[in-house]
């Protein structure tokens, strides 16, 4: 019998370790730009984010947004946009990737109360969808599709 993992490899997909915070959510290291950072998978975020304070750190050209962000307690937070940014995760390189950018500040407050160590940004269902993510809670890792 095949196992998950050789069978979406063998198809193209690329494994990413994650590891399982005090908080119940699952992190992981990426790359924005050849810069590395730490983010969480969140299958209910409808977008990729990266807190607004590390623009400069990945070099991000941001662009102001009309768009209100939700989420985690918080509700209308104002957006900037960065456009066309390169991911990498593991041996998967990603271009052309949008971020939202706004405040993560809630997020970390709530991760420094755990006492884990803040992240950068958060992967979303929009990259999550678009490359036909399989996460594996057993073995804690996802894959990724070209």
């Amino acid at each position: 019998m095949i196992d998950l993992r050789s069978l979406l490899e063998k198809d193209g997909f690329y494994r990413i370790p994650l590891k399982k915070l005090q908080t119940g959510h699952y992190k992981f290291h990426a790359k924005i730009n050849n810069i590395e950072g730490d983010f969480i998978l969140d299958t209910g975020a409808s977008t990729s984010c990266i807190g607004v304070k590390f623009i400069t750190f990945f070099s991000l050209l941001n662009e102001e947004s009309d768009i209100k962000a939700a989420g985690a307690g918080a509700t209308n937070m104002l957006t900037q946009l960065a456009k066309n940014n390169s991911l990498g995760v593991g041996k998967l390189q990603l271009k052309n990737i949008d971020f939202v950018l706004f405040d993560l500040s809630h997020v970390n407050e709530a991760l420094a109360q755990a006492d884990e160590i803040p992240v950068h940004g958060i992967l979303g269902a929009d990259i999550l969808k678009k490359h036909r993510a399989v996460i594996d809670y057993g073995r804690n890792c996802f894959y990724l599709k070209q």
